[in-house]
């Protein structure tokens, strides 16, 4: 009798999680960030190529995305210099903040896919406390896989109803056909997701095309 109030009790949880999952999806891109004032973001940087793209994108944004917090791999020793370099040039005279805080990298170049899990549950331990501190409106990314936990953590905040973080998504622009093997994770829970290809569409539905962002 026990062992069957206890398997209804986890039934209950976990529909009541899904639930949530669901209403969280559905109306998040129902909401227009700054309607309130300043946006927090947070951004994460993956290392070469990412970080430059990330950077490209964040030209583009006004000084309203403030403050704006960066997290990059804790075995990224280029991203800082690129991205400390990148707001002295475009934010020095508008008085808006940014941090810069490390995490454990979910998967390293080469490493296998069963070890991977064991390190992206790592690095899931350092993104919840990091995001559930410093509660950001929105969540960047662009591809690396350091972004799957912090978007999981922002994803945790709406699910327990402490602050809906809208996730944005913007996939790389060598992706003509098909998605990265994260942007296939994160499509189904991303607020928005933005494609540099219009051959993207029709695979992908959900998915924003407005030609090449970065």
């Amino acid at each position: 009798m026990y062992m069957e109030g206890a398997a209804f009790a986890i039934l209950i949880i976990c529909v009541f999680l899904i639930l949530r999952l669901y209403i969280v999806v559905k109306t998040g891109s129902k909401l227009k960030p700054g309607s309130k004032g300043p946006i927090a973001v947070l951004v994460v940087a993956g290392s070469g190529g990412h970080t430059t793209e990330i950077l490209r994108l964040m030209e583009s944004l006004s000084a309203a995305y403030t403050p704006r917090h960066y997290v990059i791999a804790n075995t990224d020793q280029m991203s800082e210099e690129k991205i400390c370099s990148f707001e002295s040039s475009t934010h020095s005279d508008s008085g808006s903040q940014f941090t810069i805080s490390r995490i454990p990298r979910s998967r390293e170049v080469h490493q296998s896919w069963s070890s991977s899990v064991g390190s992206t549950l790592n690095a899931l331990q350092y993104s919840l406390p990091l995001v559930f501190r410093l509660r950001p409106d929105i969540v960047l990314c662009n591809g690396p896989g350091t972004c799957i936990p912090l978007c999981v953590a922002g994803l945790l905040l709406g699910i327990l109803g402490m602050k809906k973080v809208l996730i944005v998504y913007v996939e790389s622009i060598c992706r003509v056909h098909t998605l990265s093997l994260t942007g296939k994770i994160l499509y189904p829970i991303s607020d928005y997701f933005f494609v540099q290809w219009s051959s993207m569409l029709d695979k992908y539905p959900k998915s924003v095309f407005l030609g090449r962002i970065v």
